[in-house]
């Protein structure tokens, strides 16, 4: 169920009619897709660099994919939204991804994140551009138990699906190979059967 926790679409504002941007495509981002859809965005566009995942993205409703990096996907997403998302979702963890979500935020936009991105602590966020821009920046822990019934319910019922995500399916012994295959990027994430 954490996967399925839409707290950075929730955090970012996100609501129906809206245009979304979800930066990454690994089980976060590509549940932050999930999330923005079920929230009723009109457009969601996924940054991601794996082509694999962004279809993933598609099939979840992304009405766009962009798979540049940097400064590259910062100006396709300002190039698709022109001029920048109200509504923008970090999902990588990185201190450069946060970055990019900041570059694609429109002015007094909202960047939704989950946890600490790595290397902001190092200087590593620009928070410069937040405050000249009026940039809000929404997250924290997501309150999981807030969302799993609804969510939960929504799964056994077939209206949401994210068994995509799930791209390899190891036994008890197998638990140690699976998180080799996530870290290597050979799966998204891995299913465990005892």
């Amino acid at each position: 169920m954490v996967l399925l926790c839409p707290r950075e679409a929730v955090s970012a504002g996100v609501s129906a009619g809206d245009t979304a941007v979800v930066i990454g495509d690994g089980a976060v981002g590509l549940c932050g897709v999930l999330a923005a859809q079920r929230l009723g965005a009109e457009r969601i566009i996924a940054v991601g660099h794996h082509e694999d995942r962004l279809e993933i993205a598609d099939e979840f409703g992304a009405t766009e994919t962009v798979a540049e990096r940097g400064e590259a996907a910062i100006e396709r997403v300002r190039e698709l939204t022109h001029g920048g998302a109200t509504h923008v979702m970090e999902c990588v963890g990185a201190a450069s991804a946060m970055n990019t979500a900041i570059g694609v935020a429109r002015p007094g936009g909202t960047v939704g994140y989950v946890g600490v991105p790595y290397g902001v602590e190092d200087g590593g966020l620009d928070v410069f551009s937040m405050f000249s821009d009026n940039i809000s920046l929404r997250g924290g822990v997501a309150p999981v138990r807030e969302y799993a019934e609804e969510l939960m319910a929504d799964v056994c019922q077939g209206t949401l699906d994210p068994s995509p995500i799930f791209t390899e399916t190891v036994d008890l012994d197998g638990v140690p190979a699976g998180y080799r295959a996530m870290d290597e990027r050979e799966a998204i994430k891995v299913l465990v059967k005892p």
